[in-house]
């Protein structure tokens, strides 16, 4: 059943915490099987990969299959509806219209002490993303996670998707294309991130491996960062959607069941400040799951895991919202700019009525790889940032390095590192 919290309640803090704290996933432990599986891709390579993708996806491949070929890819569009590439595009438009904007600057300036400083970003060499093919396909993840890559300036993107009984969505491969990815692998789960960390025969190494997945890629992208690095560790999608009693039950209803569709362990919450809202809205999300293709997902998501708070002012939402730190966040209220400048966590925030999150799921621009499991606190959604990094320039004259080396050699002589300070008197000084 839906947890149902009241704020006026006198146990309200503790039940809440216990809500907050509530773990969505199973208690099974999978990082032993994915380091058996790390470890066994990073010895026998290709040969392992073939042997899990067979087991876990029932896919046959070879050295001359598991690359999707250049015909597979061109034939793709073909069985894919005109209308829908169309959208694709003007999604794909949209993503990296907003990405190239967020591009970070290079900096070069010289102090009043004479030493020249600065930073300058560069791309990755090369970047994996992970697109998930079990329950559903996803074209929208290719096009989030490699037009960012792309923007950023990364030379070689490789796409990794699982191919049950070998096939393919042909609009994921269409989006592949759309986005400029030539280089793509038919094999997905704890194997596919191993092979992008550690290389196989046919699959080279890259430098950064992004996108969501279960709960094996999760682990395994926990497991090799370091090696690589990664976006983050992706969780159970979550949406809270905070609303007064001034909005359609049914449109709040809806929203709720967006990201309740997606898994099982997805979680949906509604707080607002109308009780008669509330009980409309809980009617309105029962009458839509009986419609809904994936209404068994979404009813057992919203029954195991959702929630609805009820406050006496919105006013006291913000704290609340700001300790779930949800990955989705709706302000269906009035001045929702006004009211987000009291949100410090929350993955993305959609601002009015009229602002459902599924349209960040596809057409807005921002980013729908996001943070959940209140990572929100510390991280931010995928950005052309995953894809670069930053390097710092200093530059010293010998008018310069006399002004700023003696405090550096007091520094390091209280340190104990006498190279250190001798590296830089020994400039000072001009002795040989």
């Amino acid at each position: 059943m839906v947890t149902r919290l009241n704020i006026a309640d006198p146990k309200f803090d503790q039940d809440f915490e216990q809500f907050r704290a509530a773990r969505r996933e199973g208690d099974a432990d999978v990082a032993d099987v994915v380091r058996a599986i790390l470890k066994d891709v990073k010895e026998r390579g290709d040969a392992a990969l073939f042997d899990y993708s067979k087991q876990f996806d029932n896919n046959l491949l070879t050295a001359q299959t598991i690359r999707v070929s250049d015909q597979e890819l061109a034939q793709a569009k073909s069985h894919c509806a005109p209308d829908v590439l169309d959208a694709l595009k003007f999604a794909a438009q949209r993503i990296e219209s907003f990405h190239r904007r967020h591009l970070p600057q290079d900096d070069s300036y010289t102090d009043a002490l004479g030493v020249t400083l600065g930073a300058r970003w560069t791309a990755v060499s090369a970047a994996g993303i992970y697109v998930p093919g079990g329950k559903a396909a996803y074209p929208s993840s290719v096009l989030m996670n490699a037009i960012p890559a792309k923007c950023a300036g990364v030379e070689r993107i490789v796409m990794v998707v699982p191919a049950p009984g070998g096939s393919l969505n042909p609009l994921v491969l269409a989006a592949a294309e759309l986005a400029g990815i030539t280089e793509i692998y038919k094999v997905g789960g704890a194997q596919a991130v191993a092979a992008l960390a550690y290389g196989t025969e046919s699959i080279a190494a890259v430098d950064v491996i992004t996108g969501p997945g279960n709960a094996y890629v999760a682990a395994a992208k926990r497991e090799v960062f370091g090696i690589v690095g990664i976006d983050m560790i992706a969780g159970p999608s979550e949406i809270l959607v905070l609303a007064d009693g001034q909005n359609d039950p049914r449109w709040m209803a809806m929203d709720l069941l967006s990201q309740a569709e997606h898994d099982e362990v997805a979680q949906a919450i509604l707080i607002t400040d109308d009780a008669n809202f509330s009980a409309a809205t809980c009617a309105a999300v029962e009458a839509h799951l009986a419609s809904l293709p994936r209404g068994e997902i979404a009813r057992k998501s919203w029954q195991d895991h959702g929630g609805v708070i009820l406050v006496d002012r919105l006013e006291q939402a913000a704290a609340l919202i700001n300790r779930l730190a949800p990955e989705h966040l709706e302000l269906a209220i009035e001045n929702p700019r006004d009211y987000a400048a009291q949100i410090t966590h929350a993955g993305s925030i959609f601002l009015g009525r009229y602002t459902p999150e599924a349209i960040g799921d596809y057409v807005a621009g921002p980013n729908h790889v996001l943070p959940t499991a209140r990572s929100a606190r510390f991280s931010s959604g995928l950005n052309v940032l995953n894809f670069m990094k930053r390097n710092c320039l200093i530059e010293c004259s010998p008018e310069s390095l006399q002004k700023i080396g003696p405090a550096a050699m007091t520094l390091a002589e209280e340190e104990g590192l006498q190279a250190h300070a001798r590296s830089i008197g020994i400039r000072l000084s001009n002795k040989k």
